[in-house]
């Protein structure tokens, strides 16, 4: 199982197998018929009160990515969805923040990697700070 995480604004490209927006509110100035959107599970997007507490503030970042597990370990079945798409095969998270580094998809993807096993691609290095060339 492989997970990549990645901007719902990119194009979409064949390695991204099924691609699962993970956000709760639908992407500004993003058409439903241009998204190649394979499934929108809002349920396992922070809260808005989290998502509100955070404001992509890079200082807030460990106590999001802990209020957000904390939150994701109460809806085990919207997370075991997601762990069975990603055992079809390649599964891409989408998001839509502009911080590449600090936001739900990556939070996402290391709480599935800590808690149910799944792997990142060569994609997923980017958050760790690696650009696309340095890979």
């Amino acid at each position: 199982m492989q997970i990549q995480v990645k901007r719902v604004y990119e194009p979409p490209s064949p390695d991204d197998g099924t691609r699962v927006l993970v956000d709760r509110m639908w992407p500004r100035g993003l058409k439903k018929e241009s998204a190649a959107i394979d499934h929108w599970l809002r349920e396992l997007a922070p809260s808005s009160g989290l998502r509100q507490w955070f404001g992509h503030r890079a200082e807030r970042w460990d106590g999001f990515r802990q209020r957000y597990q904390a939150e994701l370990e109460a809806l085990p079945d919207a997370v075991a969805t997601l762990t069975e798409l990603a055992h079809d095969g390649p599964l891409t998270l989408l998001y839509a923040a502009r911080d590449e580094n600090h936001n739900n998809a990556v939070a996402l993807r290391e709480y599935l990697g800590r808690h149910w096993g799944v792997s990142s691609s060569a994609r997923s290095t980017r958050w760790r700070g690696q650009s696309p060339r340095e890979r």
